[in-house]
């Protein structure tokens, strides 16, 4: 990805950086970050947390340990206590069910530790300390332990992680995450040295792994790896499968049960973790990739096997998710369609205890806060109540629009009650590959904008996820032209179908959102506020300033030194003289996704021209802003900018 020195992630920059509503959210949100239900179904692990004040992640977390049949739950108590920083993650069960293995971030460090438990919350025993990175701890045949390890980490990994300041080597070589195996208090590593490995599965058999990887730096080449085999007993990998062109990125390798088949997505992705794509498989022993579902009209998120050895994957279509049936993976079919409904199944893969088939994951809505439920696939009852009583007095409308001849589809949250014309704010959703889905929000930015009045559209304009692979890549070349245009003829439409005043219009967004906000007030007036988060206003300069320049390849189709002119035809800076439109900025100090320059530009730009302006970049903090501080100082800013401008 970016410049080796921000691996190099020194500590400056990888530091942790009287209405309904406000009575409805007295009590914090709980959030649910991981869960795993044993193999025979009679427990299920957790990482989970309370969401601080104006915060999306919980900054203490907890493991807990349920009873599948009875809901009781058990907290464990961990080394560091319930800390910042203090981090449990990547619970993986034992065969038998009677231990639990995890691992265990140090505060103010990168460095983890390993740890078994017994169900009960008994029995903490310490398995090994490590000077870095330890991730997606997973248990094999007979219950041999593997993870993905980086020794020596400097950052967490991810490119949304902060970075480190730009000094140092360029050409100093990376830390590699490599897959190792615990052995008697010691980490045993299999992969080669000169490959990242981003995501892997066991061979049933116990001989090796299939994985995802890429030679150099992690945070940038996610965007290129390949699929191999890795055998347990070291050597050279095996080439399995190699993406067909550049707008093919490979995620969520996942092995058959009978070990002969890899199933993995495959479409144009821009991010890590922002999931979506067509399923494809190819036989283990090698050969020829297939792709499941073709012409699908939806976007796979999520797929694993079941226990009898069927292909499942979870769907993104239009408004609802959805949980089909792929067969046996061997072929084409129409996805056989298991539950769908209008909510947010949470970030859990489809892959279910065996042999007890039990499956868990977290579900929401707009006004339902998350909640664990336990079921076979498709067929699941609650398993929590934590966040019972959490309301979200909302109105909530799926609208659907034409737009240059593609049917769009986005969401309008009016506040419950809500008298006469409101003004609205349009909040455009990061990637561009992604999708805004229904999501419960605590104390925060979009809720306390509801409870001032003002209503929100969240439109998923071309680019994003949720009606295929065509919609997803019908951006290519075109950044801001046609996804602007998706997105005011939904604006039009909000305006149509409900209460909005159509002259009191703001706009807002992250990351791909951030830049979606400079172009548009370069391109329109119909704004009178704006409020750019993480932006980009300048792809040319961004190209050689950023960590992850791997994923601007398959949108732009060259490089900006190839052809500049495709890059300069999106920037904001180049229409900047255009701008009427009152806009406030905000970045990290350490972002690598878009770095504090781009911010800079622009708020220069318009301070040049006499446009106002305001702008502030958060020491320590990366893509997304962590610090709950700095998160209610972004949230106060950016209301008190819609409310001058807009009220």
């Amino acid at each position: 990805m970016h410049l080796n020195i921000r691996r190099a992630a020194f500590m400056t920059c990888a530091a942790l950086a009287s209405s309904a509503f406000a009575a409805a959210a007295e009590r914090p949100v709980h959030r649910f970050l991981e869960a795993v239900p044993s193999p025979d179904g009679a427990f299920v692990a957790s990482v989970e947390g309370d969401l601080p004040p104006s915060g999306r992640h919980p900054t203490v977390r907890e493991l807990v340990i349920r009873r599948v049949d009875t809901g009781a739950a058990v907290t464990v108590a961990l080394p560091c206590g319930r800390a910042p920083e203090c981090w449990p993650s990547s619970p993986s069960w034992a065969p038998d069910g009677k231990q639990l293995a995890f691992a265990l971030r140090m505060p103010g460090s990168h460095a983890r530790a390993l740890y078994t438990v017994a169900p009960d919350g008994g029995g903490l025993t310490k398995l090994l300390d490590f000077g870095g990175t330890l991730e997606d701890l997973r248990r094999g045949p007979g219950g041999k332990l593997v993870v993905l390890a980086t020794a020596n980490a400097r950052k967490e990994i991810g490119a949304t992680e902060a970075g480190a300041p730009v000094a140092g080597d360029l050409d100093e070589a990376p830390a590699e995450q490599r897959i190792a195996v615990v052995e008697s208090g010691a980490l045993h590593f299999v992969s080669p040295p000169d490959l990242f490995v981003y995501e892997y599965d066991w061979l049933p058999d116990g001989s090796g792994f299939v994985g995802t990887a890429a030679p150099g730096d992690g945070d940038d080449n996610w965007w290129v790896a390949k699929l191999y085999a890795f055998p347990l007993a070291g050597g050279a990998p095996r080439l399995l499968y190699a993406p067909k062109n550049a707008r093919q990125q490979l995620t969520l390798p996942r092995i058959s049960r009978d070990g002969r088949t890899v199933a993995f997505i495959a479409g144009i992705m821009s991010d890590f973790g922002s999931i979506g794509g067509d399923v494809y498989t190819v036989p283990a022993a090698g050969g020829t990739a297939t792709n499941v579902t073709p012409g699908m009209h939806a976007s796979a998120t999520a797929q694993g096997w079941s226990c009898d050895g069927r292909l499942d994957a979870e769907l993104l279509a239009g408004s609802d998710r959805e949980v089909a049936d792929l067969g046996d993976g061997h072929g084409a079919v129409k996805p056989r369609l298991l539950w769908h409904g209008p909510e947010t199944l949470g970030g859990f893969e489809l892959f279910p205890a065996c042999p007890s088939g039990l499956t868990v994951a977290a579900h929401e809505t707009f006004n339902a806060p998350p909640e664990l439920e336990v079921g076979v696939l498709g067929s699941w009852r609650d398993l929590t109540h934590v966040n019972a009583g959490l309301t979200m007095p909302l109105e909530v409308r799926s609208l659907l629009w034409k737009s240059d001849g593609h049917d769009v589809q986005g969401w309008l949250l009016l506040p419950a009650g809500a008298q006469g014309k409101r003004p609205m704010i349009t909040v455009v959703h990061g990637g561009p590959a992604a999708a805004y889905a229904p999501r419960f929000d605590g104390p925060g930015l979009l809720r306390t904008l509801l409870e001032r009045g003002y209503a929100l559209f969240l439109p998923n304009p071309r680019g994003s996820f949720g009606q295929g692979e065509r919609f997803t890549a019908a951006n290519v070349r075109d950044f801001g032209h046609g996804d602007l245009r998706d997105i005011l003829a939904g604006i039009d439409a909000a305006v149509r179908t409900a209460p909005i005043d159509g002259s009191r219009l703001g706009i807002t967004g992250h990351s791909y959102g951030g830049f979606m906000t400079m172009w548009a007030v370069t391109q329109t007036n119909r704004f009178k506020a704006a409020v750019a988060g993480a932006g980009i206003s300048n792809w040319l300069s961004y190209y050689g300033e950023n960590g992850i320049d791997a994923w601007m390849i398959p949108y732009f189709g060259a490089s900006v030194y190839q052809d500049p002119a495709a890059y300069a035809r999106s920037s904001p800076i180049n229409f900047v003289r255009k701008i009427h439109t009152p806009t406030f900025e905000y970045v990290g100090e350490c972002d690598v996704e878009c770095p504090a320059p781009q911010t800079q530009e622009f708020w220069h730009a318009l301070k040049t021209l006499g446009v106002p302006t305001s702008s502030v970049i958060f020491p320590g903090e990366g893509h997304s802003l962590r610090d709950p501080n700095h998160l209610a100082e972004a949230e106060r800013r950016t209301i008190a900018w819609f409310d001058k401008y807009l009220r």
